[in-house]
């Protein structure tokens, strides 16, 4: 598998799920526990899916861990989210991170909304 530089949000999803594929073959046992750990983590309770992706968004922008990042922006859109909704998710998360935290936000964040937007159509 030859892993590409991230040019778009699709091109650094299909990277992510590429790199867990890879990963999986290589270690079944460990990605099964985990993909099941994760699952029942995001499963619709007390909370609903898309306030769980809110929260893992606010997570993944103070943590600056780009993929994580798309990932639950995506999650955030599939669940409904509206750019409103993102956005004040990342002024919580602002008060907690700063500076580093809207960097991320009025980049990649917005590009990811804006592409992903797109795709839908």
């Amino acid at each position: 598998m030859e892993f590409e530089a991230r040019n778009s949000t699709e091109a650094a999803l299909h990277h992510y799920k590429a790199g867990l594929g890879l990963f999986t073959e290589k270690m079944p046992e460990l990605a099964q526990q985990f993909n099941a750990f994760t699952e029942e983590c995001f499963k619709e309770g007390v909370l609903s899916q898309k306030e769980k992706q809110l929260i893992a968004l606010g997570i993944s922008l103070y943590s600056q861990d780009e993929y994580c990042i798309i990932y639950h922006v995506k999650g955030c859109l599939d669940q409904g989210c509206s750019e409103q909704e993102i956005f004040e998710t990342v002024g919580v998360t602002a008060a907690f991170g700063g500076g580093a935290t809207m960097s991320e936000a009025v980049t990649l964040v917005q590009e990811c909304v804006q592409e992903l937007n797109q795709l839908k159509q």
